[in-house]
């Protein structure tokens, strides 16, 4: 199943810049193994924005649940999840 995930990233300003760069490092460390398995099939910066727009595909919401839950970034994002369906005028 697809979803279309959108991801805002709100890190706290007295954050020290160590702590945040060893969260973005695990970050992008668990979002690539998640794209190289197929889970993660596409991700799209938001211009001028600490945000982004993901497709996942996983078998279901408890799924995306847990892969979302286990982001580093997690416990600062605020994240809308729009479950996407096949289109009948695509032609792919």
């Amino acid at each position: 199943m697809l979803y279309m995930v959108r991801m805002d990233v709100r890190l706290p300003i007295d954050m020290p810049p160590e702590q945040a760069k060893e969260i973005k490092d695990r970050e992008k460390a668990y979002s690539q193994v998640l794209q190289r398995d197929g889970r993660w099939r596409h991700i799209w910066r938001v211009v001028g924005q600490y945000s982004n727009f993901s497709v996942f595909d996983v078998p279901g919401n408890d799924e995306l649940h847990e892969l979302l839950s286990g982001l580093p970034l997690f416990p600062y994002m605020d994240i809308t999840v729009t479950p996407l369906a096949h289109h009948p005028s695509d032609i792919t």
